[in-house]
């Protein structure tokens, strides 16, 4: 019997299968990494030598008002290291610089103040200018042009009328947009409701490109840089981290050509070939993004690669903080799989609702695939979003061979937002 430990909020569930069903666990490469430098380090050397531009203390000299975009509580980006750094190096270039830190939320609920001490620490919160983007607060935004796709771009005026734009983030496979980090801090992150419903519409989720790994003629990944060049970003921290969201590489400098740094170290540990199996279970990586529903079809997005049709896919994700987001509710609560998709599908890019993705996504895993949902969720609220409840892997592991038989084959990603499984290059 194997015992298979899969992430789940701040702690681990077990899995327990016989060795003989096992037919693969598949984990990214940054299990195995290690850094050469403490991540401290790595961080200020990344600093020091930016990747296309200036070092970020020349480019703060005789700046008045800069802005830092960093992430919200959804996101592991390990602020209480980058963010002491990167005010220094502000500071150094312009002591007298007026700072606003702008938490990058997209369409999810604001970051309240606890959550701002746990990511960012006391000090930071209790003297530093913090704000939370509110992303259906019209009068927050300046209109900046149409992008690519034809989209209106409504972003936060306080990135827009600042004299030094700088971003934070961290970079993983992302299922639609490619990889994460980079421009997303903009567009998502501090666009209004209609700018990020538009690039995340029908249309864009449907396009073969917007896939995990995918930038080329990525419609969504396209617009995305082109808001953040429109609003001029002039300086970006990424940084990649291991299993235990411990800072394992970082990369500054140009919007693209760190991101592009960074997506090149990034895939050398993620990608991998897909394993086929009849019942595929993953998680969506412990906290903080399994701590809703909204944020968990990017591991069953994973798992969809790596499950043959007509299989069970399982996901282990604690959803403590309920299911995350009231459209995306909605939306799985029209009627089965076909019926959400069909409703989707009639929707224009103009008239995106809000969180209507989520549900597009989990629509089309399900026409595929039943799913299984190991969570902190009521039972009967999981079975009325077209989900199969279980409390446990075990009991879920169980229930999956039910469905598709005992000689089932099973496919473990333990960490499926870690994981970039596609077909050669």
């Amino acid at each position: 019997m194997r015992t298979i430990e899969l992430p789940y909020l701040r702690g681990r569930k077990e899995l327990h299968i016989k060795e003989e069903q096992l037919k693969a666990v598949i984990t990214a490469r940054t299990k195995e990494y290690k850094a050469d430098k403490g991540e401290i380090e790595l961080i200020r050397e990344a600093l020091e030598s930016p990747i296309g531009t200036p070092c970020l203390r020349k480019l703060a000299e005789g700046k008045k008002k800069v802005v830092i975009v960093t992430s919200d509580h959804t996101r592991a980006v390990p602020s209480r290291l980058t963010l002491p750094l990167l005010l220094e190096e502000i500071r150094n270039g312009s002591p007298g610089a007026e700072i606003t830190i702008l938490i990058a939320t997209g369409l999810h609920r604001p970051t309240t103040k606890a959550e701002q001490r746990a990511m960012f620490g006391d000090e930071i919160v209790d003297h530093e200018k913090i704000v939370v983007n509110q992303a259906f607060q019209k009068e927050d935004y300046s209109y900046q042009g149409k992008l690519p796709s034809g989209a209106e771009l409504w972003v936060n005026r306080l990135a827009v009328e600042c004299d030094l734009l700088i971003t934070e983030g961290f970079i993983e496979p992302h299922f639609f947009a490619g990889f994460s980090g980079g421009r997303k801090s903009i567009l998502p992150g501090i666009c209004n409701a209609a700018t990020v419903n538009e690039n995340h519409s029908y249309k864009a989720i449907s396009s073969p490109y917007a896939n995990a790994g995918v930038l080329k003629n990525n419609p969504i990944h396209n617009d995305m840089v082109e808001a953040a060049r429109r609003v001029n970003v002039q300086f970006i921290l990424n940084v990649a981290l291991d299993e235990n969201k411990k800072v394992i590489a970082a990369f500054a400098g140009d919007l693209e050509e760190a991101h592009a740094k960074g997506v090149q170290f990034v895939r050398s540990l993620a990608q991998c070939e897909p394993v086929m199996g009849d019942i595929v279970i993953t998680s969506n990586g412990g906290y903080p993004l399994d701590q809703n529903l909204y944020q968990a079809p990017k591991a069953a997005a994973t798992a969809e690669v790596c499950c043959r049709p007509g299989g069970v896919i399982i996901l282990v994700a604690s959803c403590c903080d309920g299911i995350g987001g009231v459209h995306f509710e909605k939306l799985m609560r029209i009627g089965n799989e076909n019926e959400i998709d069909d409703f989707l599908s009639k929707i224009p890019p103009k008239e995106s609702i809000p969180e209507q993705w989520c549900a597009q996504i989990f629509a089309r895993i399900l026409r595929k695939h039943k799913l299984i949902l190991v969570s902190d969720l009521d039972a009967e609220l999981v079975t009325q979003l077209n989900m199969i409840p279980a409390n446990s892997p075990d009991e879920a592991l169980d229930k999956a061979r039910q469905i598709v038989g005992g000689n089932a084959e099973v496919v473990v990603i333990p960490d499926g937002v870690a994981v970039l499984a596609v077909n050669g290059e």
